[in-house]
């Protein structure tokens, strides 16, 4: 969280909302671990990462109709393991993300 923090402060100093999406749930194989961490400024800007690939860009959507709803959302994404390289993934597996609006 430490290293996405400079770039929430940077965004709302510009008067931008922000949503905080985090890695609450990992089934299998993912990219990043239990507690992985994005933040989405309403400009569309990204700090940390959640999984990789086509998930980042999935995430950064949901991050952006969250902050229009300001309402949190639970999203799971899942991929098989032949499927994953097709899209851009090193490994399958699933997780859920919580999508948050926090400023």
């Amino acid at each position: 969280m430490r290293e996405i923090l400079p770039d929430i402060q940077r965004w709302t100093s510009e008067g931008k909302s922000v949503a905080l999406a985090t890695v609450v749930k990992v089934y299998g194989s993912a990219p990043r671990p239990l507690g992985a961490k994005m933040a989405v400024s309403s400009a569309g800007e990204m700090s940390g990462s959640v999984s990789g690939g086509c998930v980042e860009g999935a995430v950064v959507q949901e991050a952006l109709d969250i902050l229009k709803s300001q309402t949190p959302k639970l999203v799971a994404f899942g991929i098989s393991n032949e499927s994953a390289w097709e899209v851009g993934l090193a490994c399958g597996g699933n997780i859920e993300v919580y999508i948050e609006p926090i400023c």
